[in-house]
């Protein structure tokens, strides 16, 4: 494992596959490398196209530690520490199975990503538990942030349509 950090405390993991001819085995998270601690763990699946975020978690914020165990995404992580440098600022990247790569994003960042593969497995490990009553999403495409997310037509929960403009969430929150 080898750890790069690009941008506002984010790190990029870059995991090793041990390969042969039976297939390949993945160490995924080594807590002590990155030193922090994740609670809570859970996974989802997409088919292509579906947009998950930008989401965050006002109260009990919460820090993620994203692999993919199958399949391509698209990876934004947007800057929400009030008096960050990087502050409004988001990053992207790919992460699949093949690159093997995972990211992990301090909590005060909202989190969305963009299913590039047919079927897309994830898995989230969580610096802190779900707190559902705190949980808001910002627009996925609001002009201010720049995102150049991949493709045109998404899949979209009905309550990521409804998540509220940057703007907003600077004026009621920060």
């Amino acid at each position: 494992m080898r750890l790069s950090k690009p941008f506002g405390n984010l790190q990029i993991i870059n995991n090793r596959n041990y390969k042969d001819n039976r297939g390949y085995f993945k160490e995924i998270l080594k807590e002590n490398l990155i030193r922090k601690k994740f609670p809570f763990v859970v996974m989802s699946f997409s088919k292509k196209n579906v947009l998950r975020g930008l989401h965050l978690q006002l109260e009990k914020p919460q820090g993620k530690y994203i692999s993919v165990l199958k399949g391509k995404i698209f990876d934004v992580a947007v800057d929400l520490r009030k008096g960050s440098k990087t502050f409004g600022k988001h990053f992207s990247t790919i992460l699949s199975e093949q690159n093997s790569n995972s990211l992990y994003i301090p909590p005060g960042f909202a989190h969305g990503f963009l299913c590039i593969s047919k079927e897309n497995y994830i898995i989230y490990s969580c610096s802190n538990y779900r707190h559902k009553k705190s949980e808001i999403g910002i627009d996925y495409n609001d002009p201010y942030l720049k995102i150049k997310w991949p493709g045109k037509k998404f899949i979209l929960s009905s309550k990521d349509r409804k998540n509220i403009s940057f703007k907003d969430f600077v004026k009621k929150y920060i």
